[in-house]
């Protein structure tokens, strides 16, 4: 099973700049795509209760295809976040909620921002993702998930891009944050190949996903690379856990817990921890 751990769709899709879910579901098809964790797209800085509602749709619509995951932004003020995160996981049902502190601006270990939040998807025992990378260089600086995975090691943490994204690197910081902390997962997208490869030879194949950043690149190609990429370096079995295996570990798809978004998903120790 193939899955892209990093995918984005927008309720007000635009040609070239962003796409909704029948776009999506197109490119999954040409890649060969079975499943895609899906968040939502800009606009980051409004409409997010709109885009997360958007994504749940689609998830409810295409339960086989589309893995639901939620986003909030703390600067609408820290009670509006604590709701959209009570609705992602309550009432949608998502995998696990994503903080952004590049495109939302704000440091993501920030303790009156970002930790609140930390603190209640940690509460429900979902994964959180962040968005690691040198488009906020400060804010959003791999050392600075250090300091939440150590401060919170029973949650789960999906490290996006590695470090990537913008004309600098992070990757290196990235690695090293990985090989100390077991409770990271990187998210390989919009990072160079070398730079995965790294980070797959020095933490284990069981630590790294594919993720393609669709659509900010194309999907196909992005497997393509991962394929070129892994053949010859790794085993067969490490290949297939790279491209789904690891991340469909982390989300639960062997059990029946979540068949679809906000029906029957929801277990009784996260309902009363986010109340």
């Amino acid at each position: 099973m193939i899955i892209d751990a990093d995918v984005h769709i927008s309720p007000t899709s635009e040609a070239g700049v962003s796409i909704g879910v029948d776009e999506l579901l197109r490119r999954m098809d040409r890649a060969g795509v079975d499943k895609a964790l899906t968040w939502l797209q800009p606009p980051y800085l409004r409409h997010i209760d709109d885009a997360n509602r958007y994504v749940y749709e689609a998830a409810k619509a295409h339960p086989d295809r589309i893995l639901p995951f939620g986003w909030a932004d703390p600067n609408l003020g820290i009670d509006k976040s604590k709701d959209m995160i009570r609705r992602c996981i309550e009432d949608y049902g998502f995998y696990g909620v994503k903080l952004n502190g590049a495109q939302n601006n704000f440091y993501i270990d920030d303790p009156q921002l970002s930790l609140p939040l930390v603190d209640m998807i940690a509460a429900t025992g979902r994964l959180i993702a962040f968005h690691i990378g040198t488009d906020a260089f400060e804010a959003t600086h791999p050392f600075r998930l250090s300091k939440l995975a150590a401060q919170y090691p029973d949650l789960q943490f999906l490290m996006v891009h590695m470090g990537g994204v913008g004309f600098a690197d992070l990757s290196n910081a990235a690695i090293e944050v990985l090989a100390q902390y077991q409770n990271i997962t990187a998210i390989g997208s919009a990072v160079r190949a070398p730079h995965i490869l790294k980070a797959v030879k020095t933490v284990g194949a069981e630590r790294v996903c594919f993720g393609s950043d669709t659509p900010f690149e194309l999907m196909h190609v992005e497997l393509a690379k991962y394929r070129a990429l892994l053949e010859g370096e790794v085993s067969p079995d490490s290949q297939d856990a790279i491209l789904g295996k690891n991340i469909a570990r982390l989300l639960d798809l062997s059990t029946s817990k979540k068949k679809v978004p906000g029906v029957d998903c929801g277990e009784e120790k996260t309902m009363k921890a986010i109340k």
